[in-house]
């Protein structure tokens, strides 16, 4: 095993180390970490856990990850929360391996790429985050020159995942940073890390009607991701996280802004409204809604139906390579699922409250991914109101 510290990592390291080395050396708060190359070594990574401390995150760091064209978002493997030399090596191992998937291998052949049998690894110290999120210095539905911001307490795996409705905050000024607009979410629970790892938890009432960022910190995170914008030179993708009164960038990736003109449209005229959400990927589609619930189910999903779930995971990425659109009920326009369904040129509708319980399996639907809205198709709106 070759061990580089993150602070050198150059392209060999992969996409998303070799842009955080380039944050690194220009100054940006990042977590101190190394890139584990080639085969695990026990013995390189007891070193490892002796200098940074316990606990770790552990992410891959593919070669083709986190490019202008395909983000891999959510495909190859993270592991949070990682203690001891044992549990690391496994997970720098499980990293290692994740470009060989099943999911990161459908996501690749859609995209017509390839994926590596072994991806460097980074290992760093892992942020104890009070607040955490994601930031797009683009609009990423249709380009505009705005940060958009998401974020939640806790751990940014609530945000990233889906898992969660979180906060938004939309700060205008273009290359500068001007006014902030502010939508909040339900957050109706969050990721921490517990004395035995990572632990899910209810968020209570008054917290979940609270912004999770004060304007001002939201402005904090805005000119923190336009900073890396100048440093990487394109539109960018950041992970952060606020421990104590300090902001980290965890990740920087380009956005994969193509799909603003690869979304499906067709020419379905909609009437009642079933549920409305975020709009997360554009383009307007008419199909069958498919209600699955879990990985079991896929079998009954067929080309161009819609998939509406509660949330998606990464074992889901090949039915967006199937279904004509996704409704999920929880999520934001940042999660994974909304950049994949971007990329992939079909319509999403997250944060769909009640979309299970309100749209039936079977029914004829359309959706519409600039409004956030699925409704019944025009027609089948007339009969109903007519029986």
């Amino acid at each position: 095993m070759r061990l580089v510290d993150l602070a050198d990592a150059g392209p060999e390291c992969g996409g998303k180390a070799y842009a955080l080395g380039r944050l690194v050396r220009a100054g940006v708060d990042v977590p101190e970490g190394v890139v584990a190359l080639g085969e695990v070594d026990a013995l390189a990574l007891r070193e490892v856990l002796a200098r940074l401390g316990e606990p770790l995150a552990v992410r891959s760091s593919g070669l083709h990850e986190d490019s202008a064209s395909a983000s891999f978002a959510g495909q190859l493997e993270t592991v949070l929360g990682v203690a001891g030399t044992e549990a690391v090596a496994e997970a720098v191992e499980r990293c290692a391996r994740s470009g060989g998937t099943d999911r990161a291998r459908a996501y690749a052949r859609r995209l017509g790429r390839t994926t590596e049998t072994r991806v460097p690894v980074i290992v760093q110290r892992l942020v104890a985050a009070q607040v955490a999120g994601v930031a797009f210095t683009r609009e990423p539905t249709t380009g505009a020159d705005a940060v958009v911001i998401e974020a939640a307490r806790g751990l940014g795996e609530s945000v990233v995942g889906g898992t969660v409705v979180p906060d938004r905050y939309t700060v205008s000024g273009g290359s500068g940073i001007g006014g902030v607009e502010v939508r909040v979410g339900s957050k109706a629970t969050r990721v921490d890390l517990g004395p035995d790892g990572l632990r899910r938890s209810a968020v209570g009432y008054a917290d979940r009607r609270r912004p999770s960022l004060t304007d001002a910190m939201a402005a904090e995170v805005a000119e923190a991701a336009r900073h890396v914008e100048a440093v990487l030179g394109h539109a960018v993708d950041v992970e952060w996280a606020v421990e104590g009164d300090r902001l980290w960038v965890l990740q920087a990736r380009p956005i994969t802004t193509s799909a603003f003109s690869r979304s499906r449209r067709s020419g379905h005229d909609t009437g009642r409204v079933l549920v409305s959400g975020t709009g997360s990927s554009s383009g307007t589609v008419g199909g069958t809604a498919r209600v699955v619930r879990g990985v079991d189910e896929f079998g009954r999903i067929g080309p161009g139906d819609i998939l509406v779930c509660r949330t998606t995971d990464p074992a889901w990425t090949p039915l967006f390579g199937i279904v004509a659109a996704v409704v999920t009920e929880t999520g934001g326009l940042l999660s994974h699922a909304s950049i994949v369904a971007r990329e992939a040129g079909i319509p999403a509708v997250v944060g769909a409250v009640g979309a299970l319980s309100r749209i039936g399996d079977g029914e004829a639907v359309v959706v519409d991914g600039a409004r956030g809205t699925v409704a019944a198709p025009a027609r089948l709106s007339e009969h109903r109101r007519g029986e």
